[in-house]
């Protein structure tokens, strides 16, 4: 039986929105400490999540704990694709750490998802075995991606620095004024 298309999307939409409260998340979790420390936490919360709903849905679906044969891309693309993301976070947390001064993740998370559906269809292009004509409208969409990261960059609401406190006026020495003697 065929699901309903809402089904992929709405899985998709619940993806952005934790992919997109990931950059915000990671950005506070900044501090004195090295920025490798959330990072390590991330592999845990990667690792935890990623195994209970690794058991959830092959129980769900009945799966065996085979990983060799026919069962041996489940194992090795699997463990490329945990690799490729956990190579991502660590990227993702070099890039907040190195863009305190420009934004944090307002700068960095609009280049990575922009960036990632430009990879992805590249990616996917490249793995055809039967190219197909390229429709122009392709890359009419990557520039439209890059003019979208760079119109989120531009216009996403930042919090301003703190505001230096002001400095008192220079005292005269001058003595009273001429209003002060009246």
């Amino acid at each position: 039986m065929r699901s309903s298309i809402l089904v992929p999307i709405g899985f998709a939409i619940a993806t952005a929105v934790f992919w997109g409260l990931y950059g915000p998340a990671l950005g506070k979790a900044r501090g004195s400490w090295s920025p490798f420390k959330p990072y390590m936490l991330i592999g845990v919360a990667y690792l935890v999540w990623g195994v209970l709903g690794g058991l959830i849905g092959m129980r769900i679906f009945g799966d065996s704990w085979t990983f060799d044969g026919p069962q041996l891309p489940a194992a090795k693309f699997g463990f490329l694709a945990g690799s490729l993301g956990a190579f991502g976070a660590l990227c993702l947390t070099a890039a907040v750490l190195n863009a305190k001064g420009f934004g944090g993740p307002a700068l960095v998370m609009p280049i990575v998802f922009g960036g990632a559906t430009m990879v992805n269809a590249v990616t996917e292009l490249v793995l055809l075995k039967d190219r197909p004509a390229i429709n122009p409208l392709l890359w009419l969409g990557m520039a439209l991606v890059v003019a979208g990261i760079v119109l989120v960059r531009l216009y996403t609401p930042q919090a301003h620095p703190p505001m230096k406190p002001p400095t008192a006026a220079p005292a005269t020495a001058s003595g009273p004024s001429a209003v002060d003697a009246h």
